[in-house]
């Protein structure tokens, strides 16, 4: 499976393979202009219906360290006793789905990819296309014997504030911001400052999902991209969006679309933004 994605068609023929655990993490993120708490796990929307054989996953507990402003992504120690906890091993192929355009699950895959796991993948369309093509679900908890995951950093994925900062003074790094434009102009924040790293360009998140809430084709995204002014073949690219989320989703359609030598700012705008000290631009 060369894509990071698989159709629900495929995962449907494959859901009794033994080697195969499906992860589903569900939520939704309101916009910043709407009065908090904006971030929300749908577990109960998991328990009464999934797919089966579906784990749960929780997006703002399971995976990020405990205490980070910006959802920081989980230790390495962390990390592996949640993966080990659902049966999980380093030889598992791991298909993530989710009911927010993929968003979630890019997440999941970004980390754990990050932790040395590469045979993860994407369910397109996700929860959402599953239930509405009349595929099977369960309301059955799947227990799994415990796995053996060993987390090793791929240290490529993952860009600091630091990197991010030598980038701007050598002028060496392509920026990415996937947040809407009203944050990206400053309109609206999540963060203390508003606006965006000098020289990012606004790459929506939102401008690369298809009504069906697949990833638009590989052509329409290398439009949309160059459009927007981004370089595929630039040789190092950081995208970055509030807490580290969409831009895992804009990483996974940059490769669709045939770009590499990409890194996620894991701390993202709530990190920049919250920091007097750092670059801003409006």
């Amino acid at each position: 499976m060369p894509s990071p994605l698989v159709t629900t068609g495929w995962l449907e023929e494959h859901l009794n393979d033994a080697d195969i655990r499906i992860i589903e993490i569900r939520g939704k993120v309101l916009p910043p202009s709407e009065p908090p708490p904006h971030y929300f796990t749908d577990r109960a929307g998991y328990e009464a219906a999934h797919i089966p054989k579906a784990v749960f996953v929780d997006w703002q507990v399971d995976i990020v360290e405990p205490g980070s402003e910006s959802n920081d992504i989980a230790s390495p120690e962390r990390f592996s006793e949640l993966m080990e906890s659902l049966g999980i091993s380093n030889d598992s192929v791991v298909v993530v789905s989710d009911d927010a355009a993929s968003m979630f699950a890019c997440r999941l895959r970004w980390a754990l990819r990050y932790y040395g796991h590469e045979a993860v993948y994407v369910l397109d369309g996700g929860w959402t296309k599953w239930l509405a093509e009349g595929r099977p679900v369960s309301s059955e908890i799947p227990q799994f014997a415990r796995g053996k995951f060993v987390a090793e950093v791929n240290a490529d994925l993952k860009a600091t504030s630091q990197d991010i900062l030598r980038g701007l003074n050598a002028g060496a790094t392509q920026l990415v911001d996937l947040r809407s434009p009203a944050e990206y102009k400053g309109e609206t924040s999540r963060a203390r400052h508003g606006g965006h790293i000098p020289s990012a360009i606004n790459l929506p998140r939102k401008t690369m999902v298809a009504v069906d809430m697949t990833l638009k084709p590989a052509a329409e995204l290398v439009a949309i991209l160059r459009d927007a002014g981004v370089d595929l073949d630039a040789p190092d690219t950081v995208l970055y969006c509030n807490s580290g989320v969409s831009a895992t989703f804009g990483m996974l359609a940059m490769e669709a679309a045939g770009a590499s030598n990409l890194r996620i700012y894991d701390g993202s705008w709530k990190e920049w933004g919250n920091d007097d000290r750092t670059p801003k631009a409006i």
